[in-house]
């Protein structure tokens, strides 16, 4: 059995918080995510940091793993069980149960295995709650399973099938599922799949709960539906106003910047944000960005030259001491 070591997967230290987990994981996610990086072995790497992510972010979990995670060591390499599991069969996939023996058997899928057993709710002696038969056998629901869903602004704006590969906790496998992501659903909420989580014991099985998680954009910045960008405008378009082009999920806008506008004027497009099913479209907010040629030519300079003579404006503010010059 391979033992996965989550924290270099993810490139945190074992003492790292929360919130650094966090942003590791969606850094990560980003990079590696089948719809951004076409790279063979980024579909691998995608589902490694979701099964990272997904017991690390949880702190009981993160907890079970940090304790049975170097005796899981010595499992792979002595065939002993960790302290606590000496009289436990482990069985990932054997055909003969998971009871008495002492010893590894199965196939080497294995880590992941170990662990749903560890966070599925599984006793030390193999039965589901602690292990006395007679609650064994009693008819109970399967566990409702969560699942990250990390999706692009594109995807939640446009919404459909979207295909998810996940770790399976009740069989350690990988699994498969298309998902009909609902148009305009926002990070946080999750899409529930009925039936399609832990199995039940002579009951209803449970539900998977796909949690949205929007991935990292290089363009747009979300708050709520409503999306920001940064503008570049050259220093004459922002002094003389003039059309600039705003970019939007659907491509690019064009609109009319008005005369004398400085870094930080926003300009509101409405309806261009994230749609709302239930009320009115979210906005796309552009802050303008005043930027200055990097090197000029001779004849731009003379031009600047000619307008620092003539022009008796001065910036407003703290730093020249100075408002505007009456003109």
């Amino acid at each position: 059995m391979e033992y996965k070591d989550y924290y270099k997967t993810l490139g945190v230290s074992k003492d790292a918080s929360a919130p650094d987990i966090q942003r590791a994981y969606r850094k990560l996610a980003r990079q590696f995510h089948p719809d951004v990086n076409k790279d063979p072995g980024a579909e691998g790497r995608f589902k490694d940091i979701g099964e990272a992510y997904e017991v690390l972010k949880d702190e009981e979990k993160r907890s079970k793993y940090d304790q049975y995670g170097a005796a899981w060591q010595r499992v792979q390499s002595e065939g002993a069980p960790p302290p606590g599991w000496e009289d436990f069969r482990f069985n990932f996939g054997g055909d003969k149960g998971g009871f008495g023996g002492g010893r590894v058997s199965g196939d080497a899928s294995g880590f992941s295995s170990f662990f749903d057993m560890l966070f599925g709710g599984a006793g030390p002696q193999g039965f589901p709650g602690g292990g006395r038969p007679g609650n064994w056998r009693r008819p109970r629901r399967g566990p409702n399973h969560e699942v990250a869903l990390p999706l692009s602004l594109e995807n939640l704006a446009e919404g459909g099938p979207r295909a998810l590969e996940f770790l399976d906790r009740s069989t350690g496998r990988t699994r498969r599922l298309e998902v009909n992501v609902p148009q305009g659903v926002l990070p946080g909420q999750s899409i529930r799949l009925s039936g399609q989580g832990g199995k039940g014991l002579g009951a209803p099985d449970g539900d998977l709960l796909l949690k949205v998680e929007a991935l990292p954009h290089p363009i747009f910045r979300r708050r709520g539906r409503d999306l920001h960008c940064d503008v570049p405008v050259a220093p004459w378009t922002a002094a003389l106003g003039g059309t600039v082009r705003i970019p939007t999920l659907a491509g690019h806008a064009e609109t009319q910047l008005p005369p004398g506008s400085s870094t930080g004027r926003k300009m509101r497009l409405r309806g261009r944000g994230l749609p709302d099913p239930k009320g009115p479209d979210g906005d796309l907010l552009a802050e303008v960005q005043v930027v200055v040629p990097k090197a000029l030519t001779k004849e731009e300079q003379a031009l600047f030259e000619q307008l620092r003579a003539t022009s008796d404006f001065e910036p407003s503010g703290a730093a020249s001491g100075l408002g505007d010059k009456e003109r």
